[in-house]
């Protein structure tokens, strides 16, 4: 990079005292300086300062090629920052960065907390439900928040969802000379007088949030009881074999549970689903989990409903299966792909015991049963049977 014209710069709240001599070099150079109001304040950047647009976007920068401009960023421009969003837009030669000390290190280091065992998000412009997938037991969790009333906000949240008992460290104007740590439980919460820029470090309680085993509770979803029961879910699940970053045709959805245990897993999900209503519960399931972010959800009939898609590393059909999707399926998703088919009905085990015999796979018959009240006593009441064929295109 012999004469980059962006320059990305992380100040701390120090301000320019804290900016190395390359950096300090730069923001003098620079005819154009981007940052948020704070920042422009902290690198004295004067009249050449532009504040960034609301919503941010990088089209102003961008317009600037050629310019010498500087972009300043809260710590590290790449852990949550600017960088991130600008860098696709730009090859290698345009561009050079000057990190500071980002918050979740000055964080950490304030607390005594690994940050290689320490979960970092950034909630300033994501909703507190991308908690959820990641509390689990004593988590540890270091989290930017937007202003100085979120704390409060995600307060209410964590006692909303469980997480009453979790210790909540607030962190404010971190590395200046304002900078304040205050802690309280979540459901205790109510320090006052915060002030932004401001970080929550997390600790919750033994035994609190989500389990890492498949099958979640049925309750635990918004569903019309068309939903694959959690007995059967873990089993499905067993068999999609959920990896970070596959992808998850989810045919005839319903509520979207394995959708969103897929997710959880990792994976990203493509819902299909015909009925208006359950589209809706399938989009509150999966923001109550937040993983809305790793969903597409796509309101109507397969197959018909499957043109443009990007394809699947995962198929799973739990409901109106027929010889038509089959054959479509089979002639267009790509070699490798898993599939997964349930049925409770003949005519589709029917289906599936030709698609067996012709295509190969596993074919499994599960029933289960739960106990209820008979009469005064007890009985067995079982399910309807689930016939699942497993197979690789």
């Amino acid at each position: 990079m012999t004469d980059p014209w962006l320059t990305l710069i992380g100040i701390g709240e120090d301000g320019l005292p804290g900016l190395s001599q390359a950096a300090r070099a730069a923001l003098d150079r620079a005819d154009v300086v981007f940052g948020a109001p704070r920042h422009l304040a902290l690198a004295g950047a004067g009249p050449r300062g532009r504040q960034w647009p609301v919503p941010f976007a990088v089209g102003p920068v961008l317009a600037l090629r050629g310019e010498r401009v500087v972009v300043l960023a809260s710590g590290d421009p790449f852990w949550h920052g600017a960088g991130g969003s600008l860098v696709p837009h730009l090859t290698s030669g345009e561009w050079t960065s000057h990190p500071a000390p980002s918050t979740f290190q000055i964080a950490a280091n304030r607390l005594g907390w690994r940050l290689e065992d320490t979960i970092c998000l950034g909630l300033h412009a994501a909703p507190f439900a991308r908690l959820r997938p990641v509390l689990s037991g004593e988590t540890r969790a270091i989290c930017l928040l937007r202003d100085a009333t979120a704390p409060a906000a995600l307060a209410a949240w964590l006692v909303q969802y469980g997480f009453g008992a979790t210790a909540m460290t607030v962190l404010e104007a971190l590395g200046g000379p304002s900078e304040r740590i205050r802690t309280a439980t979540a459901q205790t919460f109510c320090l006052p007088d915060i002030a932004a820029p401001v970080a929550v470090a997390l600790h919750t309680a033994p035994g609190t949030g989500l389990p890492r085993g498949a099958g979640l509770p049925d309750d635990a979803f918004a569903h019309d009881g068309q939903i694959t029961k959690a007995p059967i879910r873990a089993i499905t699940l067993s068999a999609l074999a959920p990896r970070p970053g596959a992808h998850l045709w989810d045919i005839g959805a319903g509520s979207g549970s394995v959708s969103v245990e897929f997710m959880l897993a990792g994976g990203r999900a493509t819902a299909i689903e015909a009925r208006a209503d359950r589209v809706a519960n399938i989009r509150r399931n999966a923001e109550t989990f937040g993983l809305e972010h790793r969903l597409q959800l796509v309101e109507g009939r397969a197959p018909d409903a499957l043109h443009g898609l990007t394809p699947p590393d995962v198929v799973f059909i739990g409901g109106g299966c027929d010889e038509a999707l089959l054959r479509v399926l089979w002639d267009t998703v790509p070699p490798g792909t898993r599939m997964v088919v349930n049925s409770v009905t003949l005519d589709t085990e029917a289906l599936l015991i030709h698609w067996h015999g012709t295509h190969g796979g596993t074919l499994w018959r599960f029933d289960v049963a739960e106990v209820r009240p008979l009469g005064r006593l007890r009985g067995w009441e079982p399910a309807r049977p689930v016939v699942q064929w497993r197979v690789t295109r």
